[in-house]
């Protein structure tokens, strides 16, 4: 049972509401002066506190710091004549839980209580009953998906039940939805394979990493000035849960979709959106700057070359362009700080590496492992890291500064679970979610295996290479020291492979407020 406190001069005419109150299953202790509320808050446990505004004595906004001081965590509701913008300011500022103007209406004082005291109940057994109404309909959709554009639609649906149910205390149903999420993704990877080397000849095809510049962000150049923003690694969960920090400089015009190339690695997708091209297509033009798996270099040392080019093609040569990496809080700040010397570029390209360091912490680092342990805890700590980081800072100086923003990614990632066993020789990449190399044995129901890799536009180390790419939540290990590789990867964050996490990625245009 809750219990209330109600602080008003005449709290001996409140009698009826009272009434309606404890009938309702709460536990009322009116009082009709601040000093004698603080000597029962003080003594007394007290959920929520509705306050009168004026009142004889100590007033009702001068009562807030006060009844503070003795319980940070009560909640304190406004209850008021008065409709001045001032008075409403001023208790707002005060960081009260709401406000309510008389005369009061015991209903409206009962949604106030809900709202402030049950919220977290209500909203968890409304998820609950939905989910479990459309739990019926995600299973028959998955019977009837046959277009990228279906696909696309599917994931958003189970990455908002994803997000929802970060509010939900019951894990039961959360689980259900991973199962859904992991039957999608064993079909999703055999649409894949029947559709993404057709996809890679034809014009029939989604946006992908080598198009999307073209398609998404020239527009947007050649109109406005424009803040590119990577975010490495931004899987679309994260973008939903971020967005909110965004949107409080900006307005989002357009939210779409694009599909990232395979493999679903930095090295690949990411010089693939800078070039405008497939990754055979760069080595091609670019030999000098091109490293395969094997090969010792920086890969993705020459972003900006790539860019340059790209825009020299697509006719935006006049346009002025400024490329920076953020590797570290310092660069960040840095950044912010010098943000005046970079605010008169046409377009400004800011490549932010947090989320992808993060996903590797989880494999290095004990401490951030524990920290993740889900989808969920990642989504929690990406926002808290977002809505503390001066990357935000620097966004609000850009919506200032006119520039229209261009949030997007080159790749998701995938919590892995399932090791599946490849062998290699000394040549064959290290990566765990795909391997390129001239003599693999694997297992054919946990890969994609590409024989002709030209097919799908890929670099080729050798004659005789080939790449796997892993599907679902597989991950690939090799035989030597099979338990210790296992026990070190599983459960934990990889990018490389097919998966909706990996593949669907979010590109949102967005302007100043």
């Amino acid at each position: 049972m809750a219990k209330l406190i109600w602080i008003d001069d005449e709290v001996d005419l409140l009698k009826p509401h009272i009434v309606f109150l404890e009938n309702k299953g709460y536990k009322v202790s009116p009082v009709n002066n601040v000093n004698e509320a603080l000597e029962m808050i003080e003594k007394e446990n007290f959920q929520l506190a509705l306050l009168d505004e004026n009142m004889p004595g100590i007033a009702g906004l001068e009562a807030i710091p006060m009844i503070k001081n003795i319980d940070s965590a009560i909640k304190i509701v406004m209850v008021t004549k008065n409709e001045e913008e001032q008075i409403m300011e001023q208790a707002i500022g005060s960081q009260i839980a709401d406000y309510i103007l008389k005369p009061v209406n015991p209903n409206q004082v009962l949604l106030s209580l809900k709202k402030n005291l049950q919220e977290d109940t209500l909203v968890e057994q409304k998820t609950i009953l939905e989910y479990q109404q459309e739990f019926r309909n995600l299973s028959m959709e998955l019977s009837y998906m046959k277009t990228f554009q279906d696909w696309a639609e599917y994931y958003k649906k189970i990455l908002n039940w994803e997000v929802k149910f970060d509010k939900v205390f019951d894990n039961e149903f959360a689980d259900l939805l991973q199962s859904q999420k992991e039957e999608a993704n064993i079909q999703f990877s055999k649409f894949i394979e029947n559709n993404y080397e057709e996809w890679l000849q034809s014009n029939d095809k989604p946006i992908m990493s080598h198009t999307l510049f073209k398609d998404k962000i020239k527009p947007e150049v050649e109109k406005d000035k424009v803040l590119l923003l990577m975010i490495d690694n931004l899987r679309y969960d994260q973008w939903k849960v971020i967005e909110p920090l965004f949107t409080k400089f900006y307005n989002k015009t357009s939210e779409d979709y694009y599909f990232s190339i395979l493999p679903t690695a930095t090295q690949y997708a990411r010089n693939s959106f800078f070039a405008g091209l497939l990754p055979s297509e760069i080595e091609k033009r670019f030999p000098q700057f091109w490293f395969n798996d094997n090969e010792e270099g920086n890969k993705n040392e020459h972003e900006r070359d790539f860019l340059e080019d790209q825009m020299k093609r697509l006719g935006l040569s006049g346009k002025s362009m400024k490329y920076l990496k953020i590797l570290n809080a310092d660069f960040e700040r840095k950044i912010l700080d010098d943000f005046n010397q970079h605010k008169n570029n046409d377009l400004l390209v800011i490549v932010y590496n947090f989320i992808d360091i993060l996903s590797h912490a989880k494999t290095d680092n004990v401490i951030v492992n524990q920290l993740i342990r889900d989808d969920k805890t990642f989504r929690s700590l990406t926002y808290n890291w977002f809505e503390n980081s001066s990357l935000i800072k620097l966004i609000k100086q850009a919506a200032e500064n006119g520039f229209k923003l261009a949030i997007t990614t080159d790749h998701g990632t995938i919590y892995v679970k399932k090791p599946s066993k490849v062998v290699g020789d000394r040549e064959t990449s290290t990566n765990i979610r795909y391997k390129t190399g001239r003599s693999l044995t694997y297992e054919n129901n946990d890969v994609w295996a590409i024989s002709n890799p030209e097919k799908l536009f890929l670099p080729k180390g050798n004659l005789s290479s080939k790449y796997i790419f892993a599907k679902n939540n597989t991950f690939l290990a090799y035989p030597k020291n099979y338990n210790h590789f296992v026990n070190y990867y599983k459960e934990t964050y990889q990018h490389g492979g097919i998966s909706l996490e990996e593949m669907i990625i979010p590109i949102s245009i967005l302007e100043p407020k």
